[in-house]
C-alpha cells in the first residue's frame, strides 16, 4: 500500500503533493484529478504515480487527501466509503485528511462511517516550496495520528495543532494570507516600477525585501511596530511612505480581509 493520496491535485492539493513527494519519494505518492495536464505535470516533476480514479486512491493508500473544495467533499467522501468501510472490516488501515475549509471532521465522519480516522489541514501554498504552514486538528479519538502526519509533510515547513472549535479563526491568516502578501509584492514592485526601476529587478526586490522582513520577525522576536520604527528615521522617506499606507487605511483594511475569511470560511461549511 502507498504512504498517501490526492483526490484532488490542484493549487493546494497539488502544493500538498509535490512536498509529499519531497519527503517519502515520488512512489509512495499517488494523485487523480480531472484535469489530465494537471496530473502529467506533477508526475514530471515529483515522479508520484497516477491513479486510475478517487476509488483506485482508496483502495491503495495509507493516507486519502481528499483535495477539493468544500462544496465538493462530502459528495467526495460518500464514493469511496463503500471501499474504506470494507477495507475497515478487513483490518486495512485507512486515515482520511480534509484540507476544505470550513468542513468539520465530524461532517465527513457522517459521510464515511465511524471507525476511520479523519484528520484536518490547513495548508497554504508556500508548502510547494518548503516554507509553508500547515495547521492540523483531529478529535480525540485520531489525535495520535496527526503526529504520524507530521513525517508525511515534514519537508513541507511548519506544523501547528490548533483546536477544530478555533480551526477556522486560525486558518484565515494562514491559509489566506500568501494571497494578500502576493497583492502587497505585487503592488511595491508596480511602485517602483512608477519611479522607473525594470519590472523583473522590482518585482525581485519587493519579494525578497519581503522575505527577510518576516525572517526579522521569527528570528528576533520582536514586535513588528518596533521593527518598523527602527527603519523610519525623522523626517525621512520611510516615515513619509508610512504616513501614506496609513493615509489609506492600509492596517485596518488588511485587518478585515482577515476577518472576513474567517467569516466566509465558517460559512462554507455549512
Amino acid at each position: 500500500m502507498l504512504k498517501i493520496g490526492f483526490i484532488g491535485a490542484g493549487n493546494m492539493g497539488g502544493a500538498l503533493a509535490i512536498s509529499a513527494a519531497r519527503a517519502l519519494g515520488g512512489k509512495e505518492v499517488m494523485i487523480t484529478d480531472h484535469h489530465a495536464d494537471k496530473m502529467e505535470a506533477l508526475q514530471e516533476k515529483t515522479g508520484c504515480v497516477i491513479a486510475k480514479d478517487a476509488d483506485d486512491v482508496a483502495a491503495n493508500c495509507e493516507y486519502i487527501v481528499l483535495g477539493m473544495k468544500p462544496d465538493g467533499i462530502r459528495k467526495a467522501a460518500r464514493g469511496i466509503a463503500p471501499i474504506l468501510r470494507s477495507d475497515c472490516e478487513k483490518g486495512i488501515r485507512h486515515i482520511i485528511v480534509s484540507i476544505a475549509a470550513g468542513v468539520s471532521t465530524d461532517a465527513i465522519r457522517e459521510c464515511i462511517g465511524d471507525g476511520i480516522p479523519v484528520l484536518r489541514l490547513m495548508p497554504n501554498t508556500p508548502v510547494a516550496v518548503g516554507e509553508g504552514m500547515i495547521l492540523m486538528t483531529a478529535n480525540d479519538t485520531d489525535f495520535d495520528e496527526l503526529d504520524k502526519l507530521r513525517d508525511v509533510f515534514s519537508a513541507a515547513g511548519e506544523l501547528l495543532y490548533i483546536p477544530e472549535a478555533k480551526f477556522d479563526d486560525f486558518s484565515s491568516i494562514s491559509g489566506c494570507t500568501p494571497a494578500y502578501a502576493y497583492m502587497f509584492i505585487q503592488s511595491l514592485a508596480d511602485g517602483a516600477v512608477k519611479v522607473g526601476v525594470p519590472r523583473k529587478l522590482a518585482t525581485h526586490l519587493a519579494a525578497q525585501t519581503v522575505l527577510g522582513s518576516a525572517r526579522m520577525i521569527l528570528e528576533t522576536g520582536e514586535h513588528p511596530d518596533k521593527l518598523k520604527d527602527d527603519v523610519c528615521s525623522p523626517g525621512g522617506s520611510t516615515i513619509e511612505g508610512v504616513a501614506a499606507l496609513e493615509e489609506g487605511a492600509f492596517r485596518g483594511t488588511v485587518a478585515q480581509a482577515i476577518v472576513a475569511s474567517a467569516e466566509k470560511s465558517k460559512k462554507l461549511g455549512k
